[in-house]
């Protein structure tokens, strides 16, 4: 027969002293919130505790379940508890299995693949895609050479330029990715955290250090950026990616308005309450594929804080980002989750502020002078530098697609003509700095030699695309070659357009290509089991920043061309002055440019 005993501690009896009773009711009140919890700890010089206070490990507590960041193993999204149960890292001795066995990983394995930047993209390809990094945007000629006889010898014979200042290479078989990574670190370069849940790549203004108009080369930051990424493990334990880009002020645009962290360069000049000189606002959770732009934090960094800054920022997401949903783990969303009206980011800040050894400086914008112009066509063409006599030229790489051929082709061409340096854009170009005014000439007939021009077209030049359905089992359709044939349909049709039009295609809601910052924007979707697109206007980064509105939900792709050129036919007809293609659909409603698409060609 069980027994209990209750203890009222109104009958204690004066055998008690007052602060015994104080102890004694305090106690029994407890228990009687939460039930008895013993508590028995160890302290420094030997003795035992019952004080939970003491902070000691409770050796008299049961087993309860681990955690991984602060979440518990069962709360865990498959991904996290992927890299809870082995470090992506640590599977090299699995590499070199699969590899030997040329066979392709298991579901978990293939997602600690992307650590190294080795996608299995199947079922679009039966391979691998390796994306690398390059901080900044900058590489050598040798490099690209080296680049251009990997993609030959194991790849597609192919390389694509991506819309952060990057390259991959397709169609690696498992038995080359381990010749294949060695390969790419004799180069100089590396693919380690370019995919899954890691920092990007690190991207800078393309023509920093050689931008007549820039207020501070930033290739420094960028470099020093990824140096610290590299010599910091913790920084490959985010909870989902993440985007950092370094924005000169100058010609080209690095868009830092799309990134997790924008740090933007600004001057303050004399009469202000704080020492004239070029500084850095900084710009948080720009994420267009959720439609949102970064926004202006209220920071203003020395150079020499930036990195630091940008460290400090990313390890309070790691420590507090989500890790049970995977659509809300980017940093917008821990913001968000800490208040609305600026209270989220002036928490973050806070938490930021505790881990650096210098205090965070607030300044308002209106402090800082405006950013000069930007030239939406400085990516391509002849340019001259801040360096006399020197010149760079801007190469359009149709969708950043470029044959093995012609990746030597400018190899030789920087090699002869310049420094042996190349720059790539987040447009899915190549620039080719530091070519003499004696060379121009003979520079540009060696790029046209190749198959390839530096002059500026109405369209084609301003699109980019994702890799689509070809290279990625998400996309709905075959980006690739959609862009390039609309666009050089746009192009051949209104020669007289004398204004850059941006296209973005992208194949699935990933929004890789970021189709909502276009003029005109495609993302892929299936109509009637036919390949299709939902197309959207008037989108824009930096002083043109907003958001397309949808001007088609869905419509085939073969039946889109029409559409479009009947637009633009209404744009080259009624156009006010030199209007812009981007003025043009923001200066009428939806209903207004539907029906333009509705006319019959002129």
């Amino acid at each position: 027969m069980n027994t209990s005993t209750t203890v009222n501690p109104a009958e204690f009896t004066e055998d008690f002293t007052h602060e015994q009773k104080q102890y004694l009711q305090g106690f029994f009140a407890g228990i009687a919130q939460r039930g008895l919890a013993p508590f028995v700890g160890h302290t420094a010089n030997g003795l035992i505790t019952n004080d939970p206070a003491s902070d000691l490990p409770n050796q008299a507590a049961a087993d309860t379940e681990p955690t991984w960041y602060n979440t518990p193993i069962s709360d865990l999204s498959r991904e996290e508890r992927w890299k809870y149960e082995q470090d992506p890292f640590a599977i090299w001795d699995k590499i070199l299995q699969y590899s030997s066995q040329n066979q392709p990983p298991t579901d978990d394995d293939r997602f600690r693949f992307k650590y190294f930047g080795l996608f299995h993209v199947a079922p679009a390809q039966d391979s691998f895609m390796l994306r690398l990094r390059v901080p900044g945007g900058i590489l050598a000629s040798h490099q690209l050479r080296g680049l251009a006889q990997l993609a030959e010898d194991h790849g597609c014979g192919r390389a694509d330029l991506t819309t952060r200042s990057n390259l991959q290479l397709r169609e690696f078989q498992p038995r080359d990715i381990v010749r294949v990574l060695h390969r790419i670190q004799a180069l100089g370069l590396t693919s380690r955290g370019s995919g899954a849940d890691n920092i990007r790549n690190i991207t800078a203004s393309p023509i920093t250090g050689l931008d007549p108009n820039e207020l501070l080369d930033v290739a420094p930051l960028a470099e020093a950026m990824q140096a610290y990424i590299t010599n910091s493990r913790d920084m490959f334990d985010l909870p989902r990616k993440f985007n950092i880009a370094f924005d000169n002020g100058g010609a080209i645009s690095t868009v830092a308005d799309t990134n997790d962290i924008g740090f933007a360069a600004v001057r303050i000049n004399e009469g202000r309450t704080i020492p004239a000189g070029i500084y850095f606002r900084v710009l948080l959770c720009g994420i267009t594929g959720h439609r949102q732009f970064a926004t202006d934090c209220g920071l203003l960094l020395r150079p020499d804080e930036t990195v630091a800054v940008a460290a400090a920022m990313i390890r309070i997401f790691v420590q507090h980002g989500d890790r049970t949903d995977r659509k809300k783990a980017r940093l917008k969303y821990l913001i968000d989750s800490w208040g609305p009206n600026g209270s989220g980011i002036a928490h973050f800040l806070e938490e930021t502020e505790k881990l650096l050894a210098f205090p965070l400086i607030r300044v308002p914008a209106s402090e800082c002078e405006p950013r000069s112009p930007i030239d939406r066509s400085a990516h391509l063409g002849i340019h001259p530098q801040s360096q006399p006599g020197l010149h760079y030229i801007g190469i359009a790489i149709p969708v950043g697609q470029l044959p093995v051929a012609q990746m030597r082709s400018l190899a030789n061409i920087a090699d002869r003509f310049g420094t042996g340096e190349l720059r790539l854009t987040v447009w899915q170009n190549l620039i080719i700095p530091n070519i003499p005014t004696e060379h121009l000439e003979a520079a540009t007939q060696a790029i046209q030699n190749a198959g390839l021009d530096y002059k500026t077209s109405t369209v084609l030049a301003g699109t980019v695309a994702c890799t689509g359905n070809k290279g990625c089992r998400f996309a709905a359709t075959d980006t690739k070659s959609h862009a390039v044939s609309l666009a050089r349909h746009l192009d051949a049709r209104f020669p007289i357009l004398d204004q850059p039009i941006n296209l973005h295609v992208t194949g699935c809601h990933h929004s890789c290509a970021q189709h909502y910052i276009g003029d005109l924007g495609l993302m892929g979707v299936k109509v009637s089991g036919e390949e299709g697109y939902q197309v959207l206007i008037g989108g824009g980064v930096d002083n043109d920043q907003g958001l397309a509105r949808e001007l088609i939900s869905s419509i085939r792709f073969t039946d889109l061309a029409p559409k479009l050129e009947s637009l633009f036919t209404a744009y080259a007809l009624q156009r006010q002055d030199d209007e812009t293609f981007l003025h043009f659909t923001r200066r009428h409603d939806i209903a207004t440019l539907q029906s333009f698409c509705e006319k019959e060609n002129a």
